[in-house]
């Protein structure tokens, strides 16, 4: 694991929602701050409606985080492709993200409640 990224219990609960719909609540969220980038929030799969995602064929690489696989959002407005990603298996020291969903911004709201 490079040694800028960390791994911490973001503290309080937090809504997902995206499209009028509330995608899940959680209090296990994962933070991940990696160098100067903004943090990013991992919620697991076990508290998302899962079947509002399906699993697509975009991929990426990151040389610290592994490979991750994107999943599009079926809203009732239509899909929103590549709204999550996950790294099913992550690079050593990573691990606790396995399971874990992450979202961008501009297409799914993850607020703390």
């Amino acid at each position: 694991m490079a040694d800028t990224i960390k791994l911490r219990n973001a503290p309080g609960s937090y809504s997902i929602r995206a499209a009028g719909a509330v995608l899940g609540e959680s209090s296990n969220v994962i933070e991940l701050s990696e160098g100067n980038l903004a943090p990013v929030l991992y919620v697991p799969r076990e508290d998302l409606a899962m079947a509002f995602f399906d699993k697509n064929d975009t991929t990426s690489h990151c040389p610290h985080k592994g490979d991750a696989s994107y999943y599009t959002l079926e809203a009732k407005s239509g899909p929103i492709k590549d709204a999550a990603w996950s790294y099913e298996t992550p690079n050593e020291g990573l691990e606790r993200i396995a399971g874990h969903l992450a979202f961008y911004a501009d297409k799914v709201t993850v607020e703390e409640v």
